[in-house]
């Protein structure tokens, strides 16, 4: 495993870089985020690095600073998003704001950065937000106590893709949300209960 590399740049290529280490110069790729930050070419930096085999290739990815690098590895463990999603979603935004985004709930935002449609973005706010619960942002960090409520439409929409993953169809999922949402609910769980209940009632 290459977890760091500190040496020369001798191109930058977004997102490819190619850095000099002891003569021996390595093809990275690496978030806009992490570009921004870099040195002219031929001034010496330092990257966090994170290595990836495959069958038919060897890819190195290299970031700024190990929170950025802690999350891409937090990325790439969610379902349906590999390397080259995570490296996008990093260069779209920055470490924190996309925590932000997590703990607020903001699919909207998510939804701007290229390659995230809907249901990823959804699918991003609900496998992350466990595994960032320890990242501290604002001084706080996320959990149940002290993120922000979901909004209210953001509940609707999940509650609706879990009714049509139990095999209800899209119209019948909105409807049967609809007629059963209202201020007291406070998750998307309560809301899929009751629509459930209602349904089969």
């Amino acid at each position: 495993m290459i977890g760091r590399l500190h040496g020369v740049i001798l191109d930058k290529q977004a997102p490819e870089l190619l850095i000099d280490v002891n003569g021996v110069a390595y093809e990275v790729q690496a978030p806009m985020t992490t570009i921004y930050q870099l040195p002219e070419i031929g001034k010496p930096v330092t990257l966090h690095t994170h290595f990836v085999v495959r069958e038919d290739a060897q890819l190195l990815y290299g970031f700024a600073d190990l929170r950025e690098r802690s999350l891409f590895r937090t990325l790439i463990k969610v379902n349906g998003v590999g390397p080259k999603l995570a490296l996008t979603i990093l260069s779209g935004i920055e470490s924190d704001d996309f925590v932000r985004c997590v703990r607020d709930g903001d699919t909207v935002s998510l939804v701007r950065l290229p390659g995230v449609g809907k249901k990823t973005a959804e699918r991003l706010l609900v496998e992350m937000k466990d595994r960032l619960k320890d990242w501290s942002i604002d001084g706080a960090a996320i959990s149940d106590n002290n993120s922000s409520t979901v909004s209210s439409n953001d509940m609707m929409a999940e509650a609706e893709s879990a009714l049509i993953a139990l095999g209800y169809k899209p119209q019948q999922a909105s409807k049967a949300i609809a007629a059963v949402n209202n201020a007291s609910m406070d998750s998307s769980e309560a809301l899929i209960r009751m629509a459930l209940k209602n349904m089969v009632s």
